[in-house]
């Protein structure tokens, strides 16, 4: 299974997304949407599932407070991270259990191993702040494998 994974938007879809996400079967947002367009957008692609970030509006119905899903028996954690103050892998690892944890709110794009867990911060795909490309990432889940890449998005 391919997982596209994408964060902080804050109402911007890049023009490069949808060709960064091409074939995955799910998008799984972590937070900061920036409202029902992007998902919207982003459902052309794929289905999509979404999590409240700090900035998103506490009522969307689209948006939950977290995820909990499993693929090809890999269990994954979708939250944004805000609900751990400065989210690092660390903190997400000791308050989750699950195989593999994403999250945002930091907008840097990060890939960590801890034995056989995985931490992974797609980055922030809206609007380029604080001198980080914007990225999405794609999880691939297959036989109790797992990887992940990071996908630049334009400049």
């Amino acid at each position: 299974m391919r997982i596209g994974l994408i964060s902080d938007t804050h109402g911007l879809l890049r023009p490069e997304v949808p060709t960064a996400l091409r074939g995955v079967q799910v998008i799984l947002h972590a937070g900061d949407v920036g409202g029902a367009p992007i998902l919207r957008e982003l459902r052309r692609i794929a289905p999509v599932r979404a999590v409240r970030g700090n900035v998103d509006a506490a009522d969307d119905p689209d948006l939950e407070p977290e995820i909990e899903l499993t693929a090809d028996g890999t269990t994954i954690h979708v939250s944004h991270g805000h609900e751990l103050g400065s989210p690092t892998p660390a903190t997400l690892l000791s308050r989750y259990s699950a195989d593999v944890l994403v999250y945002g709110h930091t907008h840097r794009a990060l890939i960590q191993r801890a034995g056989s867990r995985l931490v992974v911060n797609p980055g922030a795909a809206g609007p380029k702040r604080f001198d980080i490309k914007p990225s999405v990432a794609i999880l691939s889940v297959e036989k109790g494998e797992v990887r992940v890449e990071i996908v630049a998005l334009g400049r």
